[in-house]
């Protein structure tokens, strides 16, 4: 089975990490192994395919690794039991699972393949196969499909000299013909299509900030006209985490924001004045502030801002969640597609939150575990404050009964 132009231009890339982006049925399976085939060509190598978890490395790749290992008569052993391949000349490859973090551990690797790793968690990469790479210099490829704004989105944008990023639709690798590509439209929403066939990184389907467009919502910079700053804070421990911004007439600017790790009420209090002193400021706090007490003395949050001489607005209980969500997602763009929410690209943090949470899969619970709940609270409890969704509705007559 003889190689496509696109497959032939990862493969013929020097560079020491490779990312490809590739629609479905590109024949990204089979140019993986073709690269472990040519760096287990050397002698005692250690050689990883890592999917998302060990039965979908098996599915995916174990029969056509072996057929292909058989057919060059490379092999010395085959182990069903923990999927490895030892080939003549003493190199090992093995197919892994990231669903179990452990068994990656310990080994030092000459190359490794990452499939369908915008499924896979950054932990993975980043706290245990990337360092098994260091003592060895080796090499890694990447291949999947897109998934949102995650953990695959910032590899394939990440600039630096030892790293090369591709992406391939699916009629470009030659696999699926014109005809069920046209038929794909058809069957698909322009969503699922433009991430599925084109590659695209787009919003994924379950996102939380639906509205939110980098092309439409990030401004460069934002020079401040008021001396009003409106606040929104959302009240943990690690981290504690703010957003700044100026209301012109009914557009919201977010220009500025603030983390704190392992820090408290008072010290992000010392941090919001250190940056803006003699302005006025105007606090949109988690409700929860009216009973939260983080000082020595066994004040409340509230009273903690109070105290510093900032106004504070809030709820007297909390809101709907899905009242602060809509909230937000309106003010990005309404149903006249009017967009009045905008933020500066140096609020990164915010805007990654607004790209990545999503719902817990088959719920309409946010999910909170990955981290990206914290800013769009900031965000949702001044936006439902100062722009809440009105529901205007007439009450209908009471029922007299004779």
């Amino acid at each position: 089975m003889p190689l496509t132009k696109p497959q032939r231009e990862v493969i013929l890339c020097d560079k020491r990490f490779r990312v490809m982006i590739a629609g479905r049925r590109f024949g990204k399976t089979f140019m993986c192994i073709q690269e472990m085939a040519k760096f287990s060509r050397f002698p005692n190598q250690r050689v990883w395919y890592v999917s998302p978890s060990y039965r979908q490395s098996k599915t995916i790749c174990w029969d056509m690794l072996k057929q292909q290992m058989i057919k060059h008569r490379w092999v010395q052993k085959i182990n069903e039991a923990d999927l490895s391949i030892v080939l003549r000349n003493n190199s090992v490859i093995t197919l892994k699972g990231a669903d179990n973090e452990q068994s990656l551990r310990g080994v030092g690797l000459n190359f490794v393949v990452m499939d369908e790793f915008q499924d896979i968690k950054p932990s993975a990469w980043y706290e245990v196969i990337r360092p098994t790479l260091s003592d060895t210099l080796g090499h890694a490829l990447f291949t999947g499909t897109p998934k949102g704004f995650n953990f695959a989105y910032d590899l394939y944008s990440k600039q630096d000299p030892e790293w090369q990023s591709f992406k391939y639709t699916t009629i470009e690798g030659e696999q699926v013909s014109q005809e069920e590509i046209e038929q794909a439209k058809n069957d698909l929403d322009e969503r699922t299509f433009q991430q599925e066939y084109l590659a695209t990184f787009v919003n994924y389907a379950g996102i939380i900030y639906y509205n939110f467009d980098r092309n439409k919502h990030i401004i460069n910079d934002y020079e401040r006209v008021s001396k009003t700053i409106h606040i929104g804070m959302d009240f943990n421990i690690s981290p504690m985490v703010c957003v700044l911004a100026e209301q012109v007439k009914n557009d919201l600017i977010i220009y500025d924001e603030i983390q704190l790790w392992s820090s408290n009420t008072s010290e992000m209090i010392d941090e919001i004045k250190n940056r803006y002193q003699g302005h006025r400021i105007v606090v949109f706090p988690d409700p929860a502030s009216r009973q939260r007490k983080t000082s020595a003395g066994g004040m409340t949050d509230l009273s903690l801002l109070r105290n510093a001489g900032f106004e504070v607005k809030a709820r007297s209980q909390h809101p709907l969640v899905r009242d602060r969500i809509n909230a937000v997602n309106s003010k990005l763009k309404n149903a006249n597609n009017v967009s009045s929410l905008f933020i500066t690209k140096s609020c990164k943090n915010l805007i990654k939150s607004l790209e990545r949470q999503i719902y817990k899969e088959g719920t309409s619970v946010p999910d909170k575990d990955s981290g990206f709940d914290h800013f769009n609270d900031a965000l949702g409890y001044m936006v439902e404050y100062m722009f809440p969704l009105r529901r205007e509705f007439k009450p209908s007559e009471p029922t007299r009964w004779s």
